[in-house]
């Protein structure tokens, strides 16, 4: 055992096991081993592929429904243009290339990116030029916020909680008798955070939980409940969290999330109804789920393919179409990934989306 690996269990060994929290917080963002700390996860050469990657016409449908969100609003002459795990640049940069003939909205917009990774950072600045990067949400201006979030969320760390009769037990990251890193699960209590929890849940049903994913929203949603504004969330769960979901990836295959920290993405499905009651508590409205596949249909992503399709011809065409269709199909990312957004309370949802 090296690296990574080896750290945690000289840590475990001394103190006790850690959370599955504290397990990913390691994993991916340890400053000098961690995944996301030492490389570019994204493309074929990576170990996964977002939308924005897909096809351009993702950025930019995304760009032109903040920007008429944006126009909805009365065009505020400032505001802030924030990503959330702006990945290579790739779904910003089409934005900005759709929104150019949107009269003002580039002059008022002032880039801010959320991003740790000093490797994705650079790669943002190479495709982006000027912008204002922060480690966190709490750093965003206090201003108008129109803001994308990706793929963002599902790689936030998570707690994970098995129930037993009124009680629960937490997973935790131990060692096994040979020293290696495995899992294993806390004595059974009662928790009173988890209470409304055993309404919906039956013994043995795991459910996770997302302290720094309510903490994002919960910054998100008062800067838009205050000065206006939008966010869009993008990301594969559901409304309510229920099962084991986390997995880990490399070289586009899923391996085990305790083999090799440090060298494979971890991620879980979204609870979005934890989202969205972070948002309303600090005073924002958010719409209803919709599958992304929807979403894009109501934005005109089928018009635009059409559009792009006149220009192009053999292997081009059909890469198109693919693209299209895994972006859209509900066996591909159509139905996986979800929508929803964070706007005032007085206001509706952006295009696309129902209250």
């Amino acid at each position: 055992m090296t690296g990574l690996a080896a750290q945690l269990a000289i840590r475990i060994a001394a103190t006790g096991p850690i959370t599955l929290a504290e397990y990913m917080v390691n994993a991916l963002g340890h400053p000098t081993l961690g995944y996301y700390s030492t490389r570019d996860p994204l493309g074929a050469s990576g170990d996964f592929t977002t939308a924005p990657e897909v096809s351009q016409m993702f950025g930019e449908l995304i760009g032109l429904t903040l920007a008429q969100t944006w126009v909805d609003q009365g065009v505020p002459r400032r505001f802030t243009l924030a990503e959330a795990g702006p990945g290579r640049g790739t779904l910003m940069a089409d934005l900005l290339r759709a929104t150019q003939k949107v009269s003002g909205f580039h002059d008022a917009a002032d880039l801010h990116l959320i991003e740790t990774s000093p490797v994705l950072r650079a790669r943002q600045a190479g495709t982006l030029g000027d912008a204002t990067w922060h480690d966190s949400m709490a750093t965003l201006p206090d201003a108008p916020l129109f803001l994308i979030a990706n793929e963002f969320f599902d790689a936030l760390p998570i707690r994970q909680f098995r129930r037993d009769g009124a009680g629960w037990s937490e997973r935790m990251v131990g060692l096994a008798d040979d020293g290696s890193l495995t899992f294993g699960w806390s004595p059974t209590a009662p928790l009173s955070e988890l209470q409304d929890r055993l309404d919906d849940t039956n013994d043995g049903d795991i459910i996770e939980v997302s302290a720094p994913a309510a903490s994002a929203t919960s910054e998100i949603a008062t800067r838009i409940a205050t000065h206006g504004g939008a966010a869009l969330i993008i990301d594969y769960g559901d409304w309510h969290s229920l099962g084991d979901t986390l997995q880990a990836l490399s070289d586009h295959d899923r391996t085990d999330p305790l083999a090799d920290p440090g060298n494979a993405d971890l991620t879980a499905h979204v609870d979005f109804a934890a989202l969205a009651h972070a948002a309303r508590t600090a005073g924002a409205a958010h719409s209803r789920l919709t599958p992304q596949g929807v979403f894009l249909e109501r934005i005109g992503i089928t018009d635009r393919a059409h559009a792009l399709a006149e220009r192009l011809g053999g292997t081009a065409l059909e890469a198109h179409i693919a693209a299209h269709r895994r972006l859209t199909h509900p066996d591909e990312m159509g139905n996986l990934f979800k929508v929803m957004s964070i706007h005032p309370a007085d206001t509706a949802p952006p295009p696309g989306l129902a209250p």
